[in-house]
């Protein structure tokens, strides 16, 4: 059947809330109306949504799917599987895999695996090095998300330190540059002060005081430094500590930003005393950091200083989390309950569900410039979501959809359960069951910004 209707929900977008139906027809929004069910076909494809929330399919732009190379970690498959049952209908993934995503042809493999593979919509970033500007300046701004730049060593090892390279970057780039920023000469010197200390047995609770505030903002600063200098788009990801904050600001529209900031959902809901229980599987890059960098991060997403709210899903085994601190690779998997997340935070009074839409779905689509994506809106792609806000679970092995088979939130209970997501129009998830039918599209992206 080619036309769907999504009747009796709770619709939350562009900053109203309204009781309303949507008509979904060849994968497009025909019509929202606001109020009853219009009338329909007696054998029409209905979803009663009565009850439910009805929002925008949640827009991830940052993630580590792991593929080529890394597939005992995670794959594309896998992990856009469990991206929809957390509401996520499209995703920007990263270029630290094996081989790196450094040059087009690597970059059109991964589209290609996408499109065979993925049951969500994707785009993928194009890896930065010290030498492959000529490869960088043939990136096609209209089918890729962005350019990364790690001006910090993470996993993958794709560190960029010249500074010669890095203004060419900054100065050539066709599209967005994004940046993970932390400063490696600080960290080297704050790991050889506690490996004097420790030995190798440095306490996990240490990765903050190793990858540090300083080192945050020392890379951070100097990135918006070059992105002035040189008049670029730049976006900073996971940015972890209040001190970061006053390189941002919240004047203006996110569209009309050239410096753009985002945060993940790790940093907002975990902080330093949460390493005694967790220990290394909350090892992020940048590190989670204290009670008041994470307070401050959740008011300068509340104000619009940061942006979006992402993941930086990263999938490791969790035998090698298990190692002692330098030897548990950093990061953890995240998309399957980043949404969740932060409905439990709206569930606690902290934030309204308006401003969860604005910060996960509409504004990536804005800032990232995506086509037809992100809004409920006559016009756009279908990719939507439902949740059922008076249900509740618990995170356990036997629901965790990730191939590395765990989260850092088991254990943990969420008041409110996504029931079903729609890519483009068909559902991909209904009530815990995935239909593997259904493929995404590449990400279409409108003229940029720069």
């Amino acid at each position: 059947m080619d036309t769907l209707y999504i009747i009796d929900a709770f619709i939350v977008n562009e900053g109203r809330s309204f009781k309303g139906c949507i008509e979904v027809k060849n994968g497009h929004i025909a019509r929202v109306l606001e109020g009853d069910a219009p009338d329909y076909p007696e054998n029409a494809w209905v979803i009663d949504a009565k009850g439910k929330l009805l929002i925008p399919g949640v827009i991830d732009d940052q993630v580590h799917f792991r593929e080529p190379g890394l597939t005992h970690k995670a794959d594309i498959g896998t992990e856009s599987r469990a991206a929809v049952a957390g509401g996520i209908t499209s995703f920007m993934e990263m270029p630290n895999v094996n081989p790196q995503t450094t040059t087009q042809e690597r970059l059109a493999e991964k589209f290609a695996i996408a499109k065979e593979k993925s049951v969500a919509n994707y785009s993928f970033y194009m890896g930065a090095t010290n030498d492959n500007i000529d490869e960088l300046v043939k990136t096609d701004p209209h089918k890729v998300c962005g350019i990364k730049v790690f001006m910090g060593s993470s996993t993958g090892n794709m560190l960029v330190d010249k500074a010669e390279s890095l203004e060419k970057i900054f100065k050539l780039a066709p599209t967005l540059v994004a940046v993970h920023c932390e400063d490696e000469a600080t960290i080297r010197a704050n790991t050889e002060k506690y490996r004097a200390e420790f030995g190798e047995d440095v306490p996990i609770s240490h990765h903050p005081k190793i990858r540090s505030a300083e080192a945050c903002y020392k890379s951070s600063s100097f990135a918006v430094k070059l992105a002035k200098k040189f008049d670029t788009r730049l976006h900073i990801l996971h940015l972890s500590t209040a001190k970061e904050l006053e390189l941002l600001d919240n004047r203006l529209p996110v569209e009309e930003k050239k410096i753009t900031g985002e945060v993940c959902v790790h940093h907002l809901w975990f902080d330093e005393k949460s390493y005694e229980q967790y220990g290394t599987r909350i090892k992020w890059n940048p590190a989670i950091k204290t009670a008041d960098d994470r307070k401050a991060l959740f008011e300068a997403m509340l104000d619009d200083r940061l942006d979006v709210i992402a993941t930086d899903h990263a999938p490791h085994l969790e035998k090698e989390k298990a190692n002692s601190y330098f030897k548990a690779p950093s990061g953890g998997p995240l998309v399957q309950h980043s949404l969740n997340v932060m409905l439990e935070f709206y569930k606690q009074g902290k934030i309204s569900l308006e401003k969860v839409v604005d910060k996960m779905c509409h504004k990536p689509a804005q800032l990232f410039r995506v086509k037809e994506r992100g809004f409920i809106r006559e016009g756009c792609w279908a990719d939507l979501v439902l949740v059922d806000l008076n249900a509740e679970y618990v995170v356990e092995k036997e629901n965790i959809l990730y191939k590395c088979g765990w989260s850092p939130f088991e254990g943990t209970t969420f008041h409110s359960k996504i029931t079903h997501t729609i890519v483009n129009g068909k559902v991909v998830y209904e009530n815990g069951q995935i239909n593997d039918k259904v493929r995404g599209m590449a990400l279409e992206f409108e003229e940029p910004y720069l």
